[in-house]
């Protein structure tokens, strides 16, 4: 078989200001075979991403191709010119991004950008454009395929942006497709549905692929080969039962140790009590939010309703929950970023008011915000030093001496090196900057720090280390941790207490250990199996449970009546679930679970997850013990 791609010594440099040459990517060697999935793995600066670039003939910016061959069905692409490179990457090879959301403009429809490329290079009519584009929506399980192309990208969910990001790359039927970090940002249940698409299409296509990634276990359900890189070199290649199953290099073994377990009991850590106090740290009661006019207590478009959250001091509460569920929302009411409509934000027993503007400058400085993305979340004029400098100076009134000696105190606290305090945030790694950003938050001296996604972008070790560092903040400062995660592992080993969010409403909350263990709210159940395994095959099995048949690709629906889980659960009670707000069953002291069935149902269900339970006669919430009135 002739390969379709064939990478030689590939060699990529930078340039010192004196233009000596800085080896970026150090002579790479792999090739590609019509059909097959290759994935790239390694932790950020291992040049997976600069390397899958070379098959577009492209170079970031400060870099250059220092030698070696990149052939594209026998032709090198490095030797093209510039209208040969950019007819090849129109009609042989095509590029996803990793943020979806990036990619579309929001000011054209969803047709005319899907078919775009395809009718520009002269593949394809707008008429036979439009309906292939057509038929991979369908290809894609994506709803509505014959009207979808006149939405707008606003008009879709992330996970439909981002299969529609992939019909976009195949419409001109290319050779090749680099998939770059495709599924890193979504959550459990989007990613598997988007695997499963990009899984499909890739196999009825016959396309080849590039897959760069960071996490082994997607790797595992996609990809035929594996090549492992660190620092722009290859340190191990093979099939992928070979390196998921018979890792033999130290390097690979590191990043499968890096790998959390499935989410389960007894994964964290046991708290010291040091730092307890008799008053919750932060706290929101009977909290409802939303966007847009307030009329009579309710927001014009509702998000969060009755949500009761307690935070105790030097805890860690994890909020799970897919996109659209309100983590990032109730988030921002806490911090006062958005006003709550009704009900009570209290920090150390004391009312905040519920608009950040209206807040003492004290109780700002209290509680900080860690944004998820430090790309933008960080200046990109000002150095590092001058970045955690700020805060020092308006909240604690630090300047001169005193203020650098706590900068390098706190570089120190985070794991940077000193040299780093006259950097700007694009010469630092994401690692490093998501470490800046965490730090600029520390420089307040908080109580409470919201964490929003912070290590959703970062790979398995980098992952890992910030979260060690998190863990060794809690220990030595008590600060107090609202932790926004749709990585459910990560919360596991984390967190104290979780409070699984759905559509606006908690559906369940409790000791971390509690919650994952049986029993389970349906919902928080589907999020447990939804949690990718480092095992090949795992993708196909899930697909056939009866919780990913009814639960995985239908989108959160905010409703104010009934249980808004209704339309996915498996276990949906007609006539009660979709009319009737849930009663709190608790489980055990702590322990809440928002469900019309009872405990002992729940608890069914988990045995006999393959039966559905509408025929049972059931107590009714009034009757049952363990249920707590609304």
């Amino acid at each position: 078989m002739s390969k379709l791609l064939e990478v030689n010594d590939l060699k990529i440099q930078a340039r010192k200001d004196d233009g000596t040459p800085i080896p970026i990517v150090k002579g790479v060697t792999f090739d590609i075979n019509p059909g097959e999935v290759v994935a790239l793995i390694g932790e950020s600066g291992s040049g997976k991403t600069t390397i899958s670039l070379s098959s577009l003939a492209y170079c970031k910016p400060g870099l250059e191709f220092a030698g070696g061959e990149v052939l594209l069905n026998g032709k090198d692409v490095l030797k093209m010119t510039s209208d040969e490179a950019r007819d090849m990457r129109g009609r042989q090879v095509a590029y996803l991004a990793q943020s979806a959301a990036a990619t579309f403009n929001p000011a054209i429809k969803i047709g005319e950008q899907v078919t775009e490329s395809s009718v520009l290079h002269g593949i394809l009519n707008q008429e036979q454009a439009t309906e292939r584009a057509e038929s991979l929506y369908r290809a894609l399980e994506l709803p509505d395929p014959d009207r979808l192309g006149g939405r707008y990208p606003h008009q879709v969910s992330g996970g439909q942006l981002q299969r529609l990001m992939a019909a976009m790359a195949l419409c001109g039927k290319p050779d090749l497709l680099v998939l770059d970090e495709p599924t890193t940002a979504l959550d459990v249940t989007t990613q598997i549905e988007v695997l499963k698409a990009f899984k499909k299409v890739i196999s009825e296509e016959g396309s080849a692929a590039i897959y760069v990634t960071h996490d082994l276990a997607v790797v595992a359900q996609v990809a035929d080969k594996i090549v492992v890189l660190y620092s722009g070199e290859i340190q191990e290649m093979g099939s992928a039962d070979q390196i998921v199953n018979h890792a033999s290099h130290p390097y690979t073994q590191r990043l499968m140790a890096a790998v959390r377990p499935t989410p389960a009991a007894g994964q964290g850590d046991e708290l010291s009590g040091e730092h307890h106090k008799v008053i919750p740290a932060l706290q929101v009661k009977d909290l409802t939010a939303g966007y847009g006019a307030i009329v009579d207590g309710e927001p014009t478009v509702p998000v969060l309703r009755d949500i009761n959250v307690s935070i105790q001091n030097g805890h860690v509460v994890g909020v799970i929950g897919e996109s659209g569920c309100g983590k990032s929302t109730l988030a921002r009411v806490m911090a006062g970023l958005l006003p709550a409509a009704r009900g009570d934000v209290i920090l150390d027993g004391q009312n905040l008011e519920p608009d950040l503007k209206n807040r003492s400058r004290d109780e700002l400085r209290k509680v900080q915000f860690v944004f998820q993305m430090a790309d933008t979340a960080l200046n990109p004029k000002q150095t590092i030093g001058e970045i955690l400098a700020r805060p020092m100076t308006f909240y604690r009134g630090l300047r001169g001496d005193d203020r650098r000696r706590e900068v390098l105190e706190l570089m120190k606290l985070v794991e940077l090196p000193q040299e780093f305090e006259n950097r700007f945030p694009q010469e630092l790694s994401g690692g490093q900057k998501q470490r800046v950003n965490l730090a600029r938050a520390l420089a307040a001296d908080p109580e409470v720090l919201l964490c929003d996604e912070v290590t959703s972008a970062l790979d398995t070790i980098v992952g890992a280390n910030v979260i060690e560092l998190l863990k060794g903040l809690r220990s030595n400062l008590g600060v107090s941790f609202v932790f926004i995660s749709h990585d459910l592992s990560t919360v596991a080993s984390f967190a104290d207490e979780i409070v699984v969010l759905y559509a606006g409403r908690v559906v369940e909350q409790g000791p971390v250990d509690t919650v994952l263990s049986p029993p389970y709210h349906p919902y928080t159940r589907l999020l447990i199996t939804s949690v990718p395994e480092m095992r090949i095959g795992w993708l196909e099995d899930t697909m056939k449970t009866q919780e990913a048949a009814a639960g995985i690709a239908r989108a959160v629906e905010i409703t104010a009546v009934g249980c808004p889980f209704f339309n996915r659960c498996p276990v949906a009670i007609d006539g009660t679930c979709d009319v009737r707000v849930p009663p709190i069953r608790q489980d055990r002291p702590g322990h809440e679970i928002a469900c019309h069935l009872s405990l002992d149902e729940v608890a069914e269900t988990e045995a006999k997850p393959q039966k559905i339970l509408h025929e049972f006669d059931r107590i009714p919430a009034e009757d049952d013990p363990k249920a707590v009135p609304v």
